[in-house]
């Protein structure tokens, strides 16, 4: 029975060792430590660190009973302490006492094992220094203050505004008056609550929004809120119970601010005589488990765009980041109103004066029309294509009103419509075209919508021509004149050279087609903020990406009622003729895109498709009537 004893300890000592030998490299790769086989007064401990949820009051129960230490290290965020003992001798005994000790702690069970070290860095500790204009007064508040406004949080929804701040603040702001916090009184009151693991992503409050000075009372709990600078820095600062945030200046306009979603917060062992604001000294620290915590956040709302020194995080003094690329109806429907149906509105004037040749394989498609076809133009624009075959009867609809206007006054008949629901009977045209219109939408749902909506107008055996922009600007080894423009510095109109400035920024001749969207929009954000951002387009080059923004540079004397009524304060300036940029919406067609994409319509053939300077085109035939077309039974009649 000894003997079987002996060789079962036998076995746990090897595996044990297995264990130390695998953790000892784990330090070395991850974190650079070197572990040494001769006893020293210094042992690393692996798996028991804040990082992996053991405190240090956990800690120390285990370690005290190896003998008398001297310190003990717990770095945030490593699943590792180092401990030194006051002799070699207890160090030994420690190592040999303890290694392999199992340790129930924070509702899990974890084994320890250490490792002897050379030494232990003395300067563990880390630079904290507030961000400027960051204040945290502890106790701000007293205990019976902190209940009166807990019960004084109404939780049940209310349809009304509530126009005034509740009178239990009164006292803290003016508090907060009195001692010079703030220089007027909040008009802004946000309470939020959070549960253990909760937390608020990185963020600084919009400049634009909200005057200078935020304050923020926490009660019920304390958390860490992280501060981070653009230049990397960081600092984690404890938000005590009762505690009153005061951020201005630097610290509420630059750095971002946001708590990191977990159970647990690195904190300072406020009995060692740790202020309990910030977390600094490494042989200060400790775990605390978060509880549920109230907020108080109370702002000044601006009523003038913000001037602060800190313009590239102003949202008044910089550009608006590019809108991400849609993924819901409702995203990109706003996205389309304000990057193409406004901005066509806007250029209307100027864009139609820079429209006036056509394609030439268009000009084509229109007059093989027989005599008295009837032929649509979905998304006409100032009307170019409706005369080119006097012997059919035309007629084209815009989502610009402006374009409209244009086309009506050149003699045309056109109207403005909505191109995923044009107001005219199915089956009514003999031909439609739609010529630099459907790169326009920012959906393949939406897209593929817009070809739907063409074959319903046609009769069976009528005939569309799709164009749409090609990511593909150089073909057969050929550059599109979008491309060649740049290098020289010219448009070819009607066979004669033009030099002109606006070849340098301005769009090819039909890529900017403006095109019809859904009208029923909301005044909210775009998109998902995990969705990439829209490119945003040099004009005259390459294309990276197949959603982008291409930029518009108004020019020339431009008719007040025909475009350039710019009402938006975030439209950009051209630094050297100080006119307004527009940035449109575009999603560039792959090559085998624009087929594939109306093979999915029901009723329809493609007789041919090719590239033609720059753009993918597709030719289609309406074979048959679908089920869905609610007008066939009358046209059956």
């Amino acid at each position: 029975m000894d003997s079987l004893r002996s060789v079962r300890r036998s076995k746990e000592e090897k595996k044990l060792l297995r264990r130390q030998i695998k953790t000892s490299h784990t330090l070395l790769k991850h974190e650079g430590i070197n572990t040494v086989s001769h006893p020293t007064k210094h042992l690393v401990v692996s798996n028991g660190g804040l990082g992996n949820g053991v405190s240090r009051e956990s800690l120390l129960e285990v370690l005290k009973e190896g003998g008398t230490f001297e310190s003990l290290l717990t770095p945030p965020a490593k699943p590792y302490a180092f401990i030194t003992y006051s002799s070699i001798e207890a160090c030994q005994n420690a190592y040999t006492f303890l290694n392999g000790r199992a340790l129930q702690c924070q509702e899990q069970s974890v084994t320890l094992y250490f490792s002897y070290v050379e030494k232990v860095d003395g300067d563990r500790s880390v630079s904290c220094a507030l961000p400027l204009g960051l204040l945290v007064l502890e106790d701000f508040v007293s205990p019976e203050e902190e209940q009166q406004l807990l019960h004084a949080v109404d939780w049940t929804p209310h349809t009304d505004d509530v126009t005034s701040l509740p009178a239990e603040c009164d006292a803290l702001l003016q508090r907060c008056l009195a001692d010079g916090h703030i220089s007027v009184l909040p008009d802004q009151l946000t309470v939020n609550q959070y549960q253990s693991g909760q937390g608020i992503p990185p963020h600084v409050d919009t400049h634009s929004a909200f005057e200078d000075t935020i304050l923020s009372l926490s009660l019920g709990a304390k958390t860490v809120m992280d501060f981070k600078h653009p230049d990397g820095r960081s600092v984690a600062v404890v938000l005590p119970e009762r505690s009153l945030l005061v951020m201005k200046g630097e610290s509420r306009y630059l750095w971002t601010h946001g708590i990191t979603p977990r159970k647990f917060d690195v904190v300072p062992v406020l009995e060692a005589g740790g202020s309990g604001v910030m977390t600094s000294d490494l042989s200060n620290l400790t775990l605390s488990r978060r509880g549920t915590r109230i907020s108080l956040t109370f702002r000044k709302i601006r009523h003038t765009p913000c001037n602060c020194a800190y313009p590239s995080a102003c949202d008044s003094q910089r550009p608006p980041s590019p809108p991400t690329v849609p993924v819901a109806e409702g995203d990109a429907c706003r996205l389309e109103s304000q990057y193409v149906h406004q901005v066509y509105e806007e250029i209307s004037s100027h864009f139609s004066s820079t429209r006036h040749s056509p394609w030439p394989q268009v000009r084509d498609f229109l007059l093989t029309l027989s005599p008295g076809s009837v032929l649509a133009d979905i998304g006409c624009g100032n009307g170019k294509y409706l005369g080119i075959n006097p012997e059919v009867m035309s007629v084209g609809c815009d989502r610009s009103a402006n374009l409209v206007q244009i086309c009506i006054e050149r003699g045309h008949e056109g109207f403005v419509s909505d191109a995923l629901s044009v107001p005219l009977r199915s089956g009514s045209c003999d031909a439609c075209i739609s010529i630099a219109v459907i790169h326009h939408f920012s959906t393949q749902e939406r897209r593929q919508a817009a070809v739907r909506e063409l074959i319903r107008l046609l009769k069976v055996g009528g005939r569309a021509l799709i164009y749409v922009w090609a990511m593909e600007q150089e073909y057969n080894n050929q550059k599109s004149k979008y491309l060649k423009e740049r290098t020289i510095g010219t448009s070819m109109e009607n066979g004669e050279e033009i030099k002109t400035e606006e070849n340098k920024s301005n769009q090819p001749e039909e890529h900017d087609r403006k095109l019809s969207s859904d009208m029923k929009c909301t005044e909210a954000g775009f998109g998902n903020v995990t969705q990439p951002r829209i490119h945003v387009h040099t004009n005259r080059t390459a294309f990276l990406s197949q959603d982008l923004l291409v930029p518009w540079h108004l020019k020339g004397n431009v008719d007040k009622n025909k475009g350039a009524a710019i009402s938006s304060t975030d439209v950009p300036v051209d630094s050297t003729t100080q006119r307004p940029i527009f940035h449109r919406y575009y999603h560039v067609f792959q090559q085998g895109e624009l087929e594939e994409m109306c093979f999915g319509v029901a009723g329809v053939k493609v007789l041919r498709s090719y590239h033609d300077q720059g753009n993918w085109c597709a030719e289609l035939e309406k074979t048959h009537y679908t089920s869905s077309e609610d007008d066939i039974a009358q046209e059956k009649v």
